[in-house]
């Protein structure tokens, strides 16, 4: 009964091994995440007499090259959630940290669950790269609002409330705004103002045509009326032009790789048996149901559905001590990445106000029964999660008797 306790970081690991009663068999000692180095740990774990199994904690990504080369070479491997990690054990006021510490404190964890331990189960490659590209979108959505923010912060100085002026979507093709192109082209309310309204008319259409917007009159008479109201800060100078020029091409930048991102996880959800299954969901679109799937991954992890919820992080909490009554919480301590997907879901069913969904349904009762807007946001998100456990489920079921 030999627990190995594996403490990964980034290009290394440390590894503890322990038997019952707080038998060392090997003191912590490191190995880099090299392919001679993971092989020749292999062969020593292998050589060890019991039954061995290697307990680590899920750490992103840099656990997968340990977890892969050691799970080829025929040995069991348990992940363990890090929080499982971090509460075993503190029974100690002095506080140490040290790789070798954590080491063998996963082995004593792997020891005293020794039979609740799970095999690690890789993961599908498509959900994998899926995974990746949903976080990559996040991240770049993050940036590409950070930026429009500045390009309005430059763009009040020299046309104010130019981004007011349209409304339309951004283009699927790639991913450009209408207002944006605009100020690319009239970045100064003179560049209008200095033309009449019937050749600023005529300019405006030529440019709609040579971008592929559509052109409307009224909308031209409203630029040019609306260009005379303001009073530009900045000068219209090459310096200015300059800058706001670099602002948009930045925004533009960033806007066609979150379309191209866009493009490619729909792609890879298309090749998962559940997409048709999650498109059928209100509130879920083109963009939301990649993202569902990437981060709720395959479903066959979860037991039952309120493994699911607790997964999410949007199981409730009680707080009572005593005589203090404190409010029933959400844990948090699941997937902030999954819980910010399915607050996007809740807001586009109420904006979409479906009223034959039942979880729009379920989120109107309790709107209407005077529940806090974060209260009935997260229930509805708990209740949507059950709902997909059992679609979804039941729909690979199927898939699986038919192959």
């Amino acid at each position: 009964m030999n627990a190995v306790g594996i403490d990964v970081s980034k290009g290394k690991s440390t590894i503890a091994i322990m038997r019952p009663f707080g038998e060392i068999v090997a003191s912590p000692f490191e190995v880099t995440h090299t392919n001679r180095e993971l092989c020749e740990l292999a062969g020593k774990l292998r050589k060890l007499k019991g039954e061995t199994k290697i307990i680590m904690e899920c750490t992103g990504n840099y656990h997968l090259p340990i977890a892969h080369t050691l799970q080829d070479a025929g040995l069991m491997v348990c992940t363990v959630h890090a929080l499982l990690i971090h509460d075993f054990g503190n029974n100690t006021i002095r506080k140490v940290k040290t790789d070798k510490a954590d080491a063998i404190k996963i082995a004593n964890y792997g020891l005293t669950n020794w039979l609740e331990l799970k095999e690690h189960t890789s993961e599908n490659e498509i959900r994998h790269v899926l995974k990746a590209y949903n976080r990559q979108y996040n991240k770049y959505s993050k940036l590409k609002t950070m930026l429009k923010n500045n390009l309005i912060s430059l763009l009040d100085q020299t046309f104010p409330r130019v981004n007011e002026l349209f409304t339309s979507m951004p283009r699927k093709s790639d991913g450009h705004e209408k207002w944006i192109d605009f100020a690319a082209k009239f970045w100064h309310c003179k560049c209008v103002c200095s033309l009449s309204q019937k050749a600023f008319t005529e300019s405006y259409c030529k440019w709609c045509k040579r971008h592929g917007y559509r052109f409307s009159e009224s909308k031209a008479k409203d630029i040019y009326v609306e260009s005379h109201v303001h009073f530009s800060i900045m000068p219209k100078s090459e310096a200015t032009k300059l800058l706001i020029s670099h602002a948009i091409e930045q925004v533009n930048a960033i806007s066609e790789s979150i379309a191209a991102v866009a493009r490619e996880m729909k792609l890879l959800a298309e090749q998962l048996p559940e997409y048709s299954v999650v498109m059928g969901f209100g509130g879920v679109g083109e963009i939301l149901c990649p993202q569902l799937i990437a981060e709720i991954g395959d479903i066959y992890r979860f037991k039952r559905k309120e493994s699911l919820v607790c997964f999410a992080g949007l199981e409730p909490v009680e707080n009572k001590s005593g005589k203090f009554q404190g409010h029933e919480k959400i844990s948090k301590k699941g997937s902030p990445h999954l819980r910010k997907t399915l607050f996007q879901v809740m807001s586009c069913l109420l904006k979409n106000a479906t009223t034959t969904d039942a979880i729009y349904q379920f989120l109107d009762r309790k709107r209407i029964e005077g529940k806090h807007y974060y209260s009935y946001m997260n229930a509805g998100s708990a209740k949507f999660l059950r709902v997909y456990y059992a679609r979804v489920k039941q729909h690979l079921d199927k898939h699986d008797d038919g192959v």
